[in-house]
Order: C-alpha cells, then sequence, then structure tokens
C-alpha cells in the first residue's frame, strides 16, 4: 500500500512539474456531449496564464416537455503531452433553471470537475477535445442517472475555433 502512494505522489509531482505550452488566449466553438439531457454547449476559453485558463459553457435544452438552461463555469491547469498535444484537469461549478410542460420549474446549482485531453493544430486555429466532466447537483433539477438522481457525469467532445 506504501508503494502505491509513494508512486501516485511521485505520478502526481511529475505531472505538475511538466514544461507547460503556451494555450490560446481565446478559443470559441462547441462542447457536444450529454450536458445531464441538455445536449450541446456553446464553450468559451479564456487563458490566464502559460498554463491556465478559465472555461464557460452555456447549455440549453428547448423540447416538447422540457425548457431548461446551465451555466457552467471551471478553472483549469494544463500540461503539454507533445507538440500540439495536452491534457487538462479543471474545478468550478455552475447553475440553472428548467420548466416543464407540467407548471413545474426549479432552479439549481452543481459542483463540476474536469479532465480531459486536447489537440491545437498548427495548420489551423482549430482546438479539438475530449474530456469528462461529472457533476454534483443540488436543487430541484434531477439527473437522468437513475442510480444517483444528482450526479451527471458528461462526457463531450469539443470543437472550438483559437485566436
Amino acid at each position: 500500500m506504501k508503494k502505491i502512494i509513494l508512486s501516485a505522489v511521485m505520478l502526481m509531482g511529475l505531472a505538475l512539474t511538466a514544461q507547460a505550452q503556451d494555450i490560446s488566449k481565446n478559443a470559441l466553438g462547441l462542447r457536444l456531449g450529454d450536458n445531464s439531457g441538455f445536449g450541446g454547449e456553446v464553450s468559451y476559453q479564456r487563458a490566464l496564464s502559460s498554463n491556465n485558463r478559465l472555461e464557460l459553457d452555456l447549455g440549453w435544452r428547448n423540447s416538447n416537455y422540457v425548457d431548461a438552461f446551465k451555466l457552467a463555469g471551471l478553472y483549469q491547469w494544463v500540461w503539454n503531452i507533445d507538440g500540439g498535444f495536452n491534457w487538462y484537469a479543471g474545478i468550478g461549478g455552475g447553475l440553472g433553471s428548467w420548466s416543464s410542460d407540467a407548471n413545474t420549474s426549479g432552479t439549481f446549482i452543481f459542483a463540476a470537475g474536469d479532465i480531459g485531453i486536447e489537440y491545437n493544430f498548427e495548420e489551423a486555429p482549430i482546438q479539438l477535445s475530449l474530456d469528462a466532466r461529472p457533476e454534483l447537483g443540488f436543487g430541484d433539477y434531477k439527473y437522468t442517472n437513475k442510480n444517483l438522481d444528482n450526479f451527471g457525469p458528461d462526457i463531450a467532445l469539443g470543437i472550438r475555433y483559437r485566436f
């Protein structure tokens, strides 16, 4: 057990001291995933330093049964793997509101984590990413997970224009 803990600490130390690549000042695009029943999101990233950024995502749903929106904000750390490949992890949260045809409505807040991998093309200002963002919700909204009503796993593919 001590060897596992020591190995984990050494791996985290190596990851935190890895050389970071300068990230784009701004990136705007779509994050396409489950989004806990909301579908796609409009996604914006803003660099804060050479290896930290803020990501803001706006998801909405307009269906025959439910109208809703969700705003997420995440602080992310970015580490270079090789060339245009980066991996990142972050933490944040958000808020949302929903209303249904059954004349019920509500608001909710959530805490979220984020881990993913991205590729920044050198030939074009395009970024592709794949990430997982589990969310823990508090309030009236029930996530689609049948086992835990307040937990929503979210895996998404992102495509953004870097500028």
